[in-house]
């Protein structure tokens, strides 16, 4: 059974598709996938708060940084949860994300760049401090670009900013925050691989305190029915905020 799209709710998850297979929610940013001992404060999660609203068991298969808003599958049962977590492992998924980056960010560009893993200080002290770089690709397309009146750096009279639709075809850890902080784009409000004269100025000049960072689609094969799949999440009021000002009207 399908059930419809659901509007946000105070404390209620948007749910953006569910079956009695798997569910799907649009992760709001700043909320943790899951406990971890290393944020003990926190008393809210999408895995728990999912379970509770549905009455069910959730299982999680992928995660989304907690900064990161958009699309968050869970499966509802053990083998669902295997057969999704090897379509992500095998790079079966397709992801579309969104990001709001620093600079005029080229039309198309495609990233062929290894990432050595990023190593926790304390969860992973007993890690191989020494493994080699992974693989890591990403094809990026520019979809709007504006130049603002507002001299952030003191080498530019004015600021540039690039709206960019990010594609990954692998799946490491800070993956598209890290690629286009290495192609000089870094995401607004990224404060681990970000600029924090531009993160400064968005919290300032607009009260934008969060990462620009959006997983705005996935689209895989249902693992039972074999059909595709295409589940979208929307924007959040910050977002739609951004859009308006800068006079985006982007089809999403």
């Amino acid at each position: 059974v399908k059930r419809p799209t659901s509007r946000a709710a105070a404390m209620t998850l948007e749910i953006l598709y569910q079956d009695e297979h798997l569910i799907a929610i649009n992760k709001p940013a700043g909320l943790l996938v899951h406990r971890s001992w290393l944020d003990k404060g926190e008393t809210q999660f999408a895995m728990q708060m999912t379970r509770d609203q549905i009455g069910q068991h959730v299982y999680t298969v992928h995660r989304l940084d907690r900064p990161t808003s958009g699309v968050l599958l869970f499966a509802l049962d053990s083998d669902t949860a295997r057969r999704l977590t090897d379509a992500f492992a095998e790079h079966r998924m397709q992801k579309t994300y969104l990001a709001l980056v620093r600079g005029w960010a080229p039309l198309g560009h495609f990233l062929d760049y290894p990432l050595k893993e990023e190593l926790d200080r304390i969860a992973d002290k007993f890690a191989d401090q020494d493994k080699p770089a992974q693989p890591a690709k990403t094809h990026f397309r520019c979809l709007e670009r504006i130049e603002v009146p507002h001299a952030v750096s003191a080498r530019h009279p004015t600021s540039r900013y690039s709206l960019v639709q990010c594609l990954p075809l692998t799946g490491r850890k800070h993956q598209i925050r890290r690629h286009l902080a290495h192609l000089r784009h870094p995401i607004v409000g990224d404060t681990s691989h970000g600029d924090g004269k531009h993160n400064r100025f968005f919290r300032e000049q607009f009260g934008c305190d969060r990462l620009m960072l959006h997983h705005h689609q996935l689209a895989f094969r249902h693992p039972h029915s074999n059909e595709m799949l295409t589940i979208k999440a929307a924007l959040d009021e910050r977002w739609q905020q951004r859009l308006k000002e800068f006079g985006w009207s982007v089809q999403i």
